[in-house]
């Protein structure tokens, strides 16, 4: 057996935690880049601490998913400023953007020079700048992943900067941030986390350390995911989440993904969708058509075991077979507050790019079979038939 496993530096987890995010980054620079989504006044309070703590603050507002030219204005005012370290809170992608501005202003070039599909692919050379990041939302897990999703409105695709260099100094994860989140963040974010969870567990990358992480991600999303929707001051059911999301990023940068995120890629390029809503929407049907094809085609396989563990922990029957775990997770997906097919405007016409892309995708090298066009067609024409 081998493998390798890499996460952030160092990790605080817990309420309240993010009230020691000043004093930790007074410890690695005097110049702070705030990489904030696009209401940064709710942060004020946050800038004060830092000023508080000796540090001098250059706000940077995300207010979309990042692209190329964002992430390039951000390297180019970090170099202007003169910072020397970047703290990101917000969702993912506000932490991802962090992630890739304290990497691209440590490193010379251009960001396509780096980037996979659309640019040259290159590898960081130089060390990102020290990077503190607090996650707002529970479900992309970007806290401790080394990679940072990026968009190419030009050329309608999101990519992926690569590199170790992207795992942060410091993750602080305090559930208090995400008691003011609408259910229907919630929901598209916690049903990411447990998608990735699901796909790291059952990908052929899948190893000792990160299936440990796995189950235990399952399991807490799978018991407190509606109740978050719910009643988001449900500290219980928030933590829960809170640590469902970390341990998926944790499991997913070392074991790899799957199908759904093989699609979420492309389909969240062309239609615009946040990248949670996407998994939400795929991952029964992706789900449903991995165990079909196992049972039909390979009936020993361990993925189909697999399958198995999880439908016992999501329905909580230890005699489920992996079908009725596939039936639980349509009926969760029907009660989340979730966006329909129909708002993803996505036309049958724009399957066959979608899926040429999807087969190509770095994720599906760890989908637990390998999936026909027609079945990824099929995947499809399932999920977004109006």
């Amino acid at each position: 057996m081998r493998f390798e496993f890499a996460t952030a530096t160092r990790i605080l987890f817990g309420p309240g935690t993010s009230s020691q995010v000043a004093s930790e980054a007074a410890a690695m620079g005097t110049h702070a880049m705030i990489v904030t989504g696009g209401t940064p006044e709710r942060i004020d309070h946050f800038l004060d601490s830092v000023s508080g703590a000796g540090l001098s603050a250059v706000p940077f507002s995300i207010p979309r998913e990042p692209d190329v030219s964002l992430i390039e204005e951000g390297a180019t005012t970090l170099r202007e400023e003169g910072c020397d370290i970047v703290i990101g809170i917000g969702g993912g992608s506000v932490i991802d953007a962090a992630k890739a501005i304290a990497a691209i202003g440590a490193n010379n070039g251009e960001l396509t020079d780096y980037l996979e599909v659309i640019g040259k692919g290159k590898s960081l050379l130089q060390p990102s700048l020290p990077c503190i990041v607090l996650p707002t939302t529970a479900g992309t897990g970007a806290e401790v992943t080394k990679n940072a999703v990026i968009t190419s409105p030009e050329r309608r695709v999101k990519v992926s900067l690569r590199s170790p260099y992207l795992l942060p100094r410091l993750s602080v994860i305090d559930p208090e941030l995400t008691f003011t989140l609408p259910a229907e963040t919630t929901a598209a974010t916690g049903l990411d986390a447990l998608t990735q969870c699901i796909e790291a567990y059952v990908s052929v990358r899948a190893q000792p350390l990160t299936d440990g992480f796995c189950l235990e991600g399952i399991k807490r999303a799978s018991r407190s995911l509606r109740r978050a929707c719910t009643n988001g001051n449900d500290a219980a059911a928030r933590e829960d989440m809170a640590a469902a999301s970390l341990l998926s990023g944790m499991a997913l940068t070392n074991a790899g993904l799957g199908a759904v995120h093989g699609f979420a890629s492309p389909v969240g390029g062309i239609c615009g969708i946040a990248h949670g809503a996407v998994c939400a929407l795929l991952l029964p049907q992706v789900m449903e058509m991995n165990v079909a094809v196992l049972q039909k085609e390979q009936p020993q396989a361990p993925a189909l075991d697999r399958y198995t563990t999880i439908a016992r922990i999501c329905t909580g029957n230890p005699k489920a077979s992996a079908g009725d775990g596939v039936r639980w997770l349509h009926e969760l997906c029907r009660e989340l507050p979730l966006p329909s097919a129909d708002r993803f405007g996505l036309s049958p016409d724009r399957y066959p790019e979608i899926v040429t892309a999807t087969a190509k995708a770095s994720s599906m090298k760890g989908n637990p079979v390998l999936l026909t066009e027609m079945q990824l067609t099929h995947i499809l024409e399932e999920t977004f038939m109006i």
